[in-house]
């Protein structure tokens, strides 16, 4: 990664230098960063979690949608516009707050998907598989094998050029929008037929108990539309087109998460819905209405479920592992070389190949060291997932703020309504909501015990309060005391290759150089 001169704005002023991988072909048109916001956003996983929370999860759904997700693709609209550099997050947080800050928020933010490829959307492949395609057991061969299969399948979708990993994904984002509107066209036929069972025990009510519950995995199930802009220097016009992309897909995701949950709550009360299996146990019921077809029906949507939760898992390490691999080529993690791009491919693939080798330990671990049944497991390395992602977030708001009060002249082709006002009022917004659903997945039942909600914890996660707390802070220390390692290292390497070399101080200056794989 070369540093070119600094681009004068129409003022004559500079804006911030950027940097530049060469030899990265632009790929991505409007429609494919749409595609990718919709194929790494929407999860059928998270739709059954979300749908436990019953009849008050459609209007908590609906509330968070109005009160963060439209403020928070307001933000990323101006900023990914403004600032459209490979690495998207990274940069930001580096030009505001320097590299080793930028460097411990990307790897908050990276590992988040290869452990949730690794655990939560690994076992809900499964059990979809296992279930209505092909019985797999429970830790037998066959389940080990397809898990495996189904994370390096991902991977290696990663690696390959972005200019045909693209259709991957786009092809995802298809399946998931049609499976989500087959499901609730369907629920409304067999409701038309049998009657809306589901709805007369369902209350639409809020609840405080719910609230606390809902808030992580909905702000979980709204974040990373800005995840495309970790490939800005692959758009073609990221200026024009990331905006419109962002405000398209984070729509479309709203949808796809309000009619799949009203559409099983109106046929299947909300006790009878497990969060792993929540969809497919719905279609299962709805699918009904095709008589003798009904078998097969379900067998195809098993499969494209699985398919879709795959090039999800593919979208976010095409995104993620990008994020990383240009915190690692500009010295914030371990050695310059995590930050390779390969020649022929223009893709990280040391990195794709780390997160491949991470999700694979998680899954051992999600599957070996915890008490309990799938679902318990799945619930608990969902949170670890929902905590990680979320903190980063706590770094990249802040970041935007910053960047929109220090650099007003570089060009923004979108902006919040209402200037810099809009703009501090969307921040403050979005970073409420962060800071909530981060101690509510960090530290779970103590605001209920503050506001007098009964909880049971056990009955509620299906493991001890110690099990829980061990892998949720634990995996927030470990990362912390690697991010410190990582930069420590870097830095070391640096300081034996270059004994005269000062370490970068200045967040306006992106001086790394990401070294070709041949």
């Amino acid at each position: 990664m070369t540093t070119g001169p600094a681009p004068q704005t129409p003022t004559g002023r500079t804006t911030p230098a950027t940097p530049e991988v060469p030899h990265l072909a632009r790929s991505l048109h409007r429609f494919d960063i749409m595609a990718m916001g919709v194929a790494a956003v929407i999860s059928f996983d998270v739709v059954g979690q979300i749908a436990t929370g019953g009849g008050e999860a459609v209007t908590w759904t609906a509330v968070i949608a109005l009160l963060f997700l439209v403020p928070y693709a307001l933000l990323f609209a101006e900023t990914g516009a403004a600032f459209p550099q490979e690495g998207g997050p990274y940069v930001w947080v580096k030009l505001a707050f320097g590299r080793v800050p930028a460097a411990l928020t990307t790897l908050f933010y990276w590992v988040t998907n290869p452990v949730w490829l690794g655990g939560s959307l690994v076992f809900a492949a499964a059990r979809a598989w296992d279930g209505y395609v092909f019985h797999l057991g429970s830790g037998t061969l066959a389940d080990y094998t397809f898990k495996l299969l189904f994370i390096w399948i991902s991977i290696l979708t990663a690696i390959i050029s972005l200019r045909r990993g693209k259709w991957i994904t786009t092809a995802g984002a298809l399946v998931k929008v049609a499976v989500a509107l087959i499901l609730t066209g369907t629920a409304l036929g067999y409701g038309l037929e049998h009657g809306f069972g589901g709805l007369g025990h369902a209350s639409f009510s809020p609840t405080t108990a719910g609230f606390l519950t809902l808030v992580p995995v909905l702000l979980f199930a709204y974040v990373g539309f800005e995840a495309p802009n970790a490939a800005g220097d692959e758009m073609h016009d990221a200026r024009r087109d990331v905006p419109v992309s962002i405000g398209v897909s984070a729509g479309v995701a709203a949808a796809c998460y309000l009619l799949p949950v009203l559409a099983i709550l109106s046929v299947v009360p909300a006790d009878r819905v497990t969060g792993i299996g929540g969809f497919l146990d719905a279609a299962a019921l709805v699918f009904s209405v095709y008589g003798g077809w009904s078998g097969p029906l379900l067998t195809t949507t098993a499969v494209l479920l699985v398919f879709a939760l795959l090039t999800q898992g593919s979208a976010w390490m095409i995104v993620s592992d990008r994020m990383q691999a240009m915190a690692a080529a500009d010295g914030g993690f371990f050695s310059r070389g995590l930050g390779a791009f390969h020649d022929r491919l223009s893709t990280p693939v040391r990195m794709n190949l780390l997160s491949g080798i991470t999700a694979t330990a998680f899954m051992a671990a999600a599957m070996n060291l915890v008490d309990g049944s799938t679902a318990a497991v799945f619930g608990v390395v969902l949170t670890v997932a929902i905590t990680t992602l979320l903190l980063s977030y706590l770094v990249i708001i802040p970041a935007l703020a910053v960047l929109r009060r220090r650099h007003p002249d570089v060009p923004r082709p979108y902006r919040v309504p209402f200037g810099a006002a809009g703009f501090g009022v969307c921040a403050a917004l979005v970073y409420a909501w962060i800071l909530l659903g981060s101690w509510v997945a960090l530290f779970p039942g103590t605001l209920e015990s503050l506001l007098g909600v009964a909880q049971d914890f056990r009955g509620t996660w299906g493991v001890s309060r110690a099990t829980f707390e061990t892998f949720t802070l634990g995996t927030v220390l470990l990362l912390v005391l690697v991010g410190i390692l990582g930069r420590v290292a870097a830095a070391r390497r640096e300081r034996t290759a270059d004994p005269a070399a000062d370490a970068d101080t200045d967040p306006h200056r992106l001086s790394a150089a990401v070294h070709r794989m041949p």
